[in-house]
């Protein structure tokens, strides 16, 4: 019978359990960094979609009636992306709309003018995200066709007051136009160098007073955003010495009846993280489309 020196078998099974004990410790180690890097990046995507889905809150805009197509596709769709949302617009005019962004009343104003020194002053800044011609507009009956800017300046200053003097059939003309403060208002007396000196009929509240207006009235001529209407049939759009208002020649600056539609911001006041959020959206590229069809000609692009 051979006897086993149990001090050799000893240090044999030292030696084995030693060598599993570190290949396994060695497999545990890659497993568990594995297993973290998996959970980390896991972790990272999940709060990205969370922060998406969890966008919510109201952003209230307030300003321009001119704006109200290009302000309406653009809450829309972001209130589509994000349902959380509610972006709510207040029709006020210009005027008022930078006058709430100044008092802190709303988040974004809407101007279809650009802003004025003393407006400046107060720490508000602009952002233009489109161009809009200001369509000079009269009755679907009317026979005119074309008209000057001089003779645009004449009639509204009350020089001209007889469809003849600008080359149509006799009969008296009435100046419809928009109230003191409108950013279309603004934008027409400065291009037409008529400011302050207006006699009109009719000083309107809205865009859509404006249409309704001359609609009803064969002496009638007003002024109105392009973009509501580019495909109106209630109305007829002149051209202006020739050249036609329409997308091209508002983006190429041969129509010259034209202005800014501006997003207001106040500088010293940081907007809240989803009125940020749609501030970025509504000055971005990825929203040319929705501008151009709602009628007006996006700058980014």
């Amino acid at each position: 019978m051979k006897t086993l020196n149990l001090k050799s078998v000893g240090k044999r099974t030292a030696a084995i359990g030693l060598t599993a004990l570190l290949t396994a410790s060695l497999f545990v180690g890659c497993g568990s960094s594995s297993s973290g890097s998996s959970s980390s990046s896991s972790s990272n995507s999940s709060s990205k979609t969370t922060e998406t889905k969890n966008l919510s809150g109201n952003v209230s805009t307030n300003g321009s009636t001119s704006m109200e197509e290009v302000i309406g596709a653009l809450s829309e769709s972001f209130m589509q992306k994000y349902p959380n949302v509610k972006v709510t617009y207040d029709a006020t005019g210009s005027g008022s709309g930078i006058e709430a962004v100044s008092n802190g009343s709303t988040d974004i104003g809407l101007a279809s003018r650009d802003l004025k020194d003393d407006e400046k002053s107060k720490g508000l800044e602009q952002t233009t995200i489109a161009l809009d011609g200001i369509a000079i507009i009269v009755n679907k009956d009317n026979s005119l066709k074309d008209i000057s800017i001089d003779q645009i300046a004449q009639i509204y200053t009350g020089q001209v007051t007889d469809w003849s003097g600008v080359g149509g059939d006799s009969g008296e003309i009435a100046a419809i136009g928009r109230e003191a403060g409108s950013g279309t208002r603004d934008g027409f007396e400065t291009v037409t160098n008529t400011a302050d000196q207006c006699k009109y009929a009719q000083e309107l509240t809205s865009t859509g007073a404006v249409i309704e207006a001359v609609k009803n009235s064969k002496s009638a001529i007003g002024y109105a955003s392009y973009s509501a209407v580019e495909n109106s049939k209630d109305v007829k759009v002149l051209t202006v010495g020739g050249v036609e208002c329409n997308e091209k020649n508002i983006k190429d600056g041969s129509y010259k009846v034209q202005r800014d539609f501006n997003l207001i911001t106040k500088k010293d006041t940081k907007l809240s993280d989803t009125a940020q959020a749609f501030f970025d959206y509504a000055t971005s590229k990825d929203v040319a489309d929705l501008i151009t069809k709602a009628g007006a000609v996006p700058t980014a692009q």
